[in-house]
């Protein structure tokens, strides 16, 4: 069989500011269709290479797949729609195929938008792809879908969506296979050097309220150190990869392996930089083990500080305070690494003068960097069921971080925009005059003033932030936010949809659908597994504990 992944051609201006990232799903999963016996996998990122529909029914025309998959975030999801559609009317007889964060929760609003989508992966999808795929090639699908464990799909005009697939077991047995990637592709700016974005672990066992990474994974998994390592000089030695981010939510909870991984990087001498994004706890716990992990090459730590006032803090759940994140930062920058705060903005409370404290604390605390996201209502949070009568924009191409989605009680959207556009002026022009081109440190002089490099850059051509938006007007500056119109909602409409939301509600504990014998529209019933246990999440809060294995002490410092 011909397979092709696609990664959607979707920019907001965002995460691109340092270059293109490699989408680490096309490896992982490509790497495991050929390890199952399907050598003939191609990879297009029609993001990274800004392709246009012709160019990509073009692609089509001359690799003629019989399977088609891709993979879409929130904000990528109508571009991953019709991406697909554009498959389906080159060749109706491709096998279309969506996985990802959105399509596992929101299936049925997906499918009902997109009915030429045959079926959706719903979470973990290296397993699930190899059992859908082997009931494609002998033909059996249709007859056994069923039977497939973690599936979504259309049958009569009705939304299916079979049992969830247990969590992959051993993240050793993944076989990712980064040659199906065009590295020159993606470059990290501030250093110039090419990107990787690899796997150390899965999940999360925090439950932070705007988030939903913890039901995506479903159970918080890490591979062997030794075993990773091998792959980060796979990266380096085979495929000249420079640096390093890991696309783990929280790869340091488990302290002994995130020490072990560091010190086979330091035996090994493997020479290469890399980033993380942790909790301040972890940073707060590991304190004396700082100058290890600038030892083994980590250089970038983005802390999820989130919010400027205590009372947001709790309202996110974080876990934290506002000292601890001071603490944090300072502890980073003592310790030679790159300290990087994260704000989130937009809340229905944005003010004006909330803005503007944020942007003092961010002085105060005085990170290396600082990023303002919008906040975003992911339509499977638990933030969102609080939130959602509020939630007027249901625009998902818009939910990007740099979009303001909610309406503030006493401020405009534009205003939240333009408040978080001026921040980061000010913020870095303090930076680029008084602080990067002094640092002592080479290395991190060097990192900053490349950062700072891509932050220019990207602003001079308006992608960063999609400031493109603003539109001088007079005297003034006006936005213009670029919602569709028709998803866009009036108070009494949004009350309407929310009390009548079964086609558009996330399948948050993949509950499923199964369809009426009698053929009448299906029930949401709750599928079992064979031990009649139901399936979950991830069982949070009650599972919202980490204890390493070996260390039943660690239980108190990482509730």
């Amino acid at each position: 069989m011909r397979i092709l992944l696609i990664q959607p051609n979707y920019h907001c201006g965002g995460a691109e500011i340092a270059g293109n990232w490699p989408p680490s799903w096309a490896p992982y999963i490509g790497g495991t269709l050929k390890a199952a016996g399907y050598p003939n996998v191609r990879f297009v990122d029609a993001m990274a290479a800004d392709l246009s529909d012709e160019v990509l029914a073009d692609i089509l025309a001359k690799n003629n797949p019989d399977v088609v998959l891709a993979s879409a975030i929130t904000p990528m999801i109508y571009k991953a729609q019709s991406t697909l559609k554009l498959v389906k009317d080159f060749n109706p007889n491709i096998v279309t195929i969506l996985g990802g964060i959105h399509p596992s929760f929101m299936y049925t609003q997906v499918l009902t938008e997109a009915p030429w989508i045959d079926y959706i992966v719903r979470g973990e999808g290296e397993e699930i792809i190899i059992n859908l795929m082997r009931a494609i090639e002998a033909g059996t699908d249709r007859k056994e879908r069923a039977t497939i464990q973690g599936i979504a799909y259309v049958e009569d005009g009705q939304v299916v969506a079979t049992p969830a697939h247990p969590p992959i077991a051993d993240l050793d047995t993944l076989t990712p296979d980064w040659s199906l990637l065009e590295w020159d592709r993606y470059i990290y700016i501030p250093l110039n050097c090419r990107l990787a974005v690899p796997n150390f672990a899965r999940g999360c066992p925090f439950t932070c309220r705007f988030c939903s990474q913890w039901k995506f994974w479903r159970k918080y998994r890490s591979r062997t150190p030794e075993r990773f390592v091998d792959e980060i000089e796979t990266l380096v030695k085979q495929f000249n990869v420079g640096f390093f981010i890991l696309a783990d939510e929280e790869p340091t909870i488990n302290q002994k392996k995130f020490v072990a991984l560091c010190k086979a990087m330091i035996d090994r001498k493997v020479n290469v930089h890399w980033g993380i994004n942790t909790r301040v706890t972890d940073i707060l716990r590991d304190e004396e083990l700082l100058p290890l992990y600038r030892k083994a090459g980590l250089v970038h730590v983005s802390l999820g500080t989130e919010a400027a006032t205590q009372m947001n803090l709790n309202r996110f759940r974080k876990e934290t305070t506002i000292d601890e994140n001071k603490r944090a930062i300072d502890m980073l920058k003592n310790n030679g690494m790159v300290a990087e705060a994260q704000f989130i903005m937009g809340l229905e409370n944005e003010t004006k003068e909330t803005i503007e404290e944020t942007y003092a604390l961010a002085r105060m605390w005085n990170p290396d960097m600082a990023n303002w996201n919008m906040y975003t209502p992911w339509p499977f949070s638990e933030l969102f069921e609080e939130l959602k009568d509020r939630v007027e924009v249901r625009d998902y191409s818009k939910y990007n971080f740099v979009t303001p989605i909610m309406q503030p009680d006493e401020i405009e959207r534009e205003d939240v925009l333009k408040g978080v556009l001026r921040s980061y002026g000010k913020f870095y022009s303090r930076k680029a005059f008084f602080e990067y081109p002094f640092i002592k440190d080479p290395f991190k002089r060097k990192y900053m003033l490349g950062c700072l490099k891509a932050f220019v850059k990207m602003t001079a051509t308006k992608r960063f932030y999609d400031i493109g938006r603003l539109k001088p007007k007079g005297l003034k500056v006006g936005v213009d936010l670029g919602f569709d119109g028709s998803k866009v909602y009036t108070g009494d409409r949004l009350v309407e949809l929310n009390a009548n939301d079964a086609a558009i509600a996330a399948d948050v504990n993949y509950k499923g659908k199964a369809k009426n014998g009698n053929g009448a529209k299906p029930d949401l019933v709750q599928l079992k597994r064979a031990d009649s246990e139901p399936i979950s999440a991830c069982g949070a809060p009650r599972d919202a504990q980490y204890v390493e294995p070996d260390d039943a002490a660690a239980k108190s410092a990482n509730l």
